[in-house]
């Protein structure tokens, strides 16, 4: 069974750091892309960052490119998201997939979701 379980969210200032990490179980998790999403209040789920199945190529959303670096531990199944420079704009659930196309192809993803770890950016 597919799981994905989220953590290391939490309440953080603007302009500060902090790091998600994602465990993955029940799929072959070294074959797979990994995708980072994220849904703020009120607004569709959207796509954060991937990395390629041996972590050596990654892609980032626009919004996200010099702030967030992705990267994965396929010896212990976990993808993690390094974020730094929080704007508020960052506040939402933030959850992992993984993909089945390439880190190209976000859009292309496994039906199951986890139930995310929310990021809240505030003064």
């Amino acid at each position: 069974q597919v799981q994905f379980v989220e953590s290391g969210g939490g309440l953080v200032q603007p302009g500060g750091s902090t790091n998600l990490s994602c465990a993955a179980s029940g799929f072959t998790f070294h074959n797979y892309v990994m995708g980072w999403y994220r849904q703020a209040p009120g607004k569709e789920r959207e796509w954060v960052a991937s990395i390629s199945s041996l972590g050596g190529s990654s892609n980032y959303a626009d919004s996200m490119k010099g702030r967030f670096t992705i990267s994965r531990d396929n010896d212990h199944n976990r993808a993690y998201l390094q974020m730094n420079n929080l704007e508020v704009e960052d506040t939402a659930v933030y959850y992992c997939n993984a993909q089945t196309g390439s880190i190209w192809a976000p859009e292309k993803h496994l039906d199951i979701w986890g139930r995310g770890t929310q990021v809240t950016v505030s003064s």
